[in-house]
Parts: C-alpha cells; structure tokens; sequence
C-alpha cells in the first residue's frame, strides 16, 4: 500500500522554525507590513518545502512566485511629475538605470503633500508588491514617519533622516567653497546669495557653506544683497536678481551672485540679459549644484555640485541591499562634488580693479 503523507500543520511549522504560530498564520495570508523580509521568505520556503497547500493559503504572496519587482519613488511638496525639474529627472534616471539591470523598475507614487493616510493604506496594503521606497527631496518628519509605518526599505535622497532610513547627499560644503575660490580667483571681493526652497534643509546647508566658504577667503556676505523665495526655479532666479537690481547704482553692489542651483542661475543672467547687462563682463552668475546642459543661445552656467545621476545610482545600490529588518543599519552617504566652468563667469570688472 502507498504511504500516506500526513498534513502539516502551521502549528509543527512554527515549531520548526522557532517561532509562534500566529505570525506563520500572518505571513501564509500575504502578510508584510511590520514584518522583516527574511522572516517573511523564510517562512514560506520552509512552507512549500514541507508541503503545506491547504485550502485558501496565498501562494500568489509566496516570495519564489511573486518576489517584489518595482521600487516606488516620492516627490518632495510641493514638487509634480509634470514640472519636475532637471534636478530630479536626473536623478530618478540613475535610479532607474541601476534597479533596471537588476530587473527591477521605479513607480511613481506621488507628491508627499498629495499622499495622506488613506491613499498611503491604498498605495501599501498587507502583501504589498512593492520592494522599497525613494524619497527625492526632503520631506517632512510626521510624513516620513507615516511612510514607514508602510515600507521600511528607504532611501532618502537629497536630505538626511538619520537614524531613520539610508540617505544620499552630494558634498554641499565642499561644492560652495569651490565656487567662492573660483569666483576669488577671478577677482571677485563682494558676493551675493540668491537662495531658494526657503525653509528647507538643503537651503540651509548652502547658505551655511556660502557663509562659510566666504569667510575663508576673508569675505562677508552681506544681508542687503541676499534673498530667499520659496522655490528655486528660473522664474525665481530672475525674480531675485531683478530684486537686488534696485541697488545696482551703489557702490558696494557686488560682483558676482552666488545662486542656490543652476536653475535660478539661469533665470537671473536672462533677466539681466533682458535689463542690458552683459555677463559675466558685468556680473557674474554661478548655480550652487551641478549645471546641467543648455540649450540654444542660453549662456553655460558655472556651477559645483554632485552630478544628480551618479546620487540615483548610489540610491538604487543602497535600496538593494536594505533588508526592512528592525535591527538593520542605515548608511549615509555623501558624494563628491565637482566645479564646471562655463560662460557664466568671468573676471571682477575692469572698474573694480
């Protein structure tokens, strides 16, 4: 007579594998949420190892049939799809490029202010395909928080959590004091700030490397000739240059404006460009991140920073090997920067010498 094979329960399974049988109970049902991945695995090999197929258990969750093939990324507020920026298309292509090799591919997921609780419990329900989350830009803390109550595999690029989740930063003080030798270099004594995405940390830190870098050369920034807005795009740059123009007849108004990213660099040299100055035979402009290409007639921008992909491609790296576990360890990373002279930038002009 053929032997019969006796049912294994989920009883002598958490047995087997040291662990209650209630959580066996969860994992068989596609539970993930606050679960780590490598209990989640090693409970269903060790399930379709020994056999066990009852009646309604969730093979589909079973990580040999449906191991999770897509990482989700999160704008920063109040960033869109739509109008992302160079910046961060750039960065989502690094992303994208190293996870695709892999056999992975990035989901946009939305913008953290378009993303409360219950579209959260949507975009993550119990089994969830999803295998990590990108975070570009700086979000808020109760946000952040919120995500990884869904999804402990994060990186954040860009801002700094740490203690929380994995992080990308390019070397902002290294970036700034490259910009303020180069700009001394070329004769350059009175500097200004156009800053942008007030309120933010990065603004913060370039300010504070500005600062810093300026002072290293014997220099002071003054408050007369710095200004934030809100964002930081092209309509910005010209909107604060154009603000400091109501002092361009004083004789201390500076050289050179020193803007926090390429993109309102950008902005500033058409504006004055369109006021009838010459750049940089009259003012010099640099960007506070690494310039991207131009197109046209438009002027090559001088700027330092870390090149966007290469932070993507250090993101999709860290998010492959996060595990989710509750003990793991988080890395920060921070990428060099590099100074790109382009046509923005020139020798103080002959007046001031």
């Amino acid at each position: 007579m053929a032997r019969v094979t006796r049912k294994v329960s989920q009883t002598q399974l958490a047995e087997e594998l040291g662990i209650s049988q209630a959580l066996v109970s969860l994992v068989l049902n596609g539970r993930r949420q606050g679960i780590s991945p490598e209990t989640y695995e090693r409970i269903w090999e060790h399930a379709i190892k020994r056999g066990y197929h009852p009646k309604g258990m969730r093979l589909a969750s079973s990580p040999s049939v449906n191991q999770p093939r897509q990482v989700g990324f999160i704008l920063r507020s109040p960033m869109r799809l739509h109008t992302l920026s160079h910046y961060f298309a750039h960065v989502q292509h690094g992303l994208h490029t190293v996870l695709e090799a892999q056999g992975l591919t990035t989901t946009f997921l939305g913008s953290e202010d378009l993303l409360d609780r219950d579209k959260l419990i949507r975009i993550f329900p119990a089994g969830h395909s999803l295998r990590g989350v990108v975070l570009l830009g700086e979000v808020a803390r109760p946000f952040l928080d919120e995500v990884r109550r869904f999804e402990r595999r994060i990186v954040a690029v860009s801002a700094k959590y740490s203690g929380l989740c994995h992080s990308v930063l390019g070397n902002e003080p290294h970036a700034l004091v490259s910009l303020v030798q180069h700009l001394y270099s070329l004769g350059h004594r009175r500097i200004g700030w156009l800053g942008g995405n007030a309120g933010l940390g990065r603004h913060e830190m370039r300010l504070d490397s500005f600062k810093t870098a300026m002072q290293q050369q014997g220099l002071s920034l003054d408050k007369r000739y710095t200004v934030v807005l809100q964002e930081a795009d092209r309509a910005e740059g010209g909107e604060a240059i154009h603000a400091m123009l109501a002092d361009s007849q004083r004789r201390d108004f500076p050289t050179a404006f020193v803007a926090y990213n390429c993109l309102m660099a950008a902005g500033a040299i058409k504006v004055l460009q369109r006021e009838g100055w010459q750049v940089p035979t009259d003012l010099s402009v640099v960007g506070a991140d690494a310039p991207r290409a131009q197109t046209g007639d438009a002027l090559s921008v001088t700027g330092a920073g870390t090149d966007p992909a290469k932070l993507g491609e250090a993101a999709a790296r860290l998010m492959l090997g996060s595990t989710g576990a509750d003990d793991e360890s988080f890395a920060d990373l921070m990428l060099p920067s590099q100074l790109v002279i382009g046509d923005s930038s020139g020798p103080v002009p002959s007046l001031e010498r």
